[in-house]
């Protein structure tokens, strides 16, 4: 009894809030044999994945307001995002995995949460186009296209009716992080589901900040394709910051 009163002592709150790591904390959780301090634990836990909503939430905001401020009219395209005239579209990530064709009759796992209370509505997406926007959505196009050839049930043609029922987002985000849902388990028939699936993925392991509500895409007849393009964006640029995509350097 002495020992584990001596250990929770030497663990304090304080200790706790040092620690930015979510890794290490979870190891600490689950090598700690005192309730009192897996409890301690789990609140620094809890505390650390609040702030890194809370500055997901602030810098999406940023974003927003130099969008503004630029004249691009509430969010037209992505502030900081990756000139993707720039990038290698032909990059492939070292985890690949094949998949299978997507059945009608399995339904698709719900992801924790509902992404949509942070997410921006796809109506406030905008009409402008920076200088060269042509050539950057093309070549974005492209990109996605290249990406998602390997999974069948998915034809991207455009950043609209391509993208409609969700199997499009759920493939782009499989063929980065294979191992985070079972592609072939999805169902085209279930787009919300979809939906939830990919922003919610993409939202956990690459940060992409959830700017389309599943709802709303739902209501449409098709997406909107400013917005669409302006997520597509948004998820390559993080994709880039977690070195998933590979930029080509200036000479």
């Amino acid at each position: 009894m002495e020992s584990k009163t001596e250990g929770s002592a030497s663990l304090t709150s304080e200790k706790l809030a040092s620690i930015d790591d979510e890794e290490v904390l979870n190891k600490m959780l689950d090598s700690a044999a005192d309730f009192e301090e897996r409890r301690m634990i789990r609140a620094a836990l809890r505390d650390l994945l609040k702030k890194k909503r809370e500055k997901r939430e602030q810098e999406r905001g940023v974003r927003q307001q130099d969008l503004r401020q630029q004249g691009l009219n509430k969010g037209g395209t992505t502030g900081g995002a990756v000139s993707i005239g720039r990038a290698s579209m032909n990059q492939q990530p070292s985890t690949h995995k094949s998949v299978g064709k997507p059945q009608s009759a399995t339904p698709v796992s719900r992801t924790a949460g509902r992404v949509g209370a942070a997410a921006v509505s796809v109506q406030k997406c905008s009409s402008a186009e920076p200088p060269n926007a042509k050539n950057v959505k093309q070549m974005l196009l492209d990109w996605c296209r290249a990406k998602t050839e390997p999974y069948e049930g998915v034809d991207i043609q455009n950043f609209s009716s391509s993208w409609k029922d969700g199997i499009a987002f759920c493939a782009l985000v499989h063929r980065f992080f294979p191992d985070a849902f079972e592609y072939s388990t999805l169902n085209p028939y279930k787009p919300r589901d979809n939906f939830e699936l990919a922003f919610g993925t993409a939202e956990r392991l690459a940060g992409c900040a959830p700017l389309l509500d599943a709802d709303d895409l739902v209501r449409m007849k098709e997406p909107d394709w400013k917005c669409v393009y302006t997520y597509i964006q948004e998820f390559y640029r993080c994709l880039v910051e977690k070195g998933l995509v590979k930029t080509k350097k200036r000479p």
